[in-house]
């Protein structure tokens, strides 16, 4: 099973109904995204950051807990990303962290919460 989490370029929501609705919002852009606009250049950063302090969340070290190439499927402000839900409870605090100190939002889909 993976643990999902979306990183994305903008303004921080500032409540949670707010957080859902823009979470929604990004997530239809992505689908919608047709001419697979390369990512933020912040959001390759953060995507970079991440596999420096776990190389093996990148996929050329056949990983078994990663889904897809880690910045694969970043499209223009929006970066989602699924890690093996076995390895979630190290991962995505310190991917939350890094996003907000990035200046980032972080949005977990499985809580329909921001983090942090």
């Amino acid at each position: 099973m993976s643990y999902d989490l979306v990183v994305w370029v903008g303004k921080r929501p500032a409540d949670a109904a707010e957080a859902d609705e823009r979470y929604e919002e990004v997530m239809d852009l992505l689908e919608s995204n047709a001419d697979n606009t390369p990512p933020n250049a912040r959001l390759v950063a953060y995507g970079a950051a991440l596999v420096r302090r776990w190389p093996e969340l990148d996929d050329a070290f056949d990983s078994p807990w990663v889904v897809s190439p880690l910045i694969a499927d970043a499209v223009g402000d929006v970066f989602p990303f699924s890690i093996d839900s076995s390895r979630a409870d190290e991962v995505a605090p310190y991917a939350a962290r890094l996003a907000a100190e990035q200046g980032l939002i972080c949005y977990d889909p499985q809580e329909g919460a921001l983090r942090p």
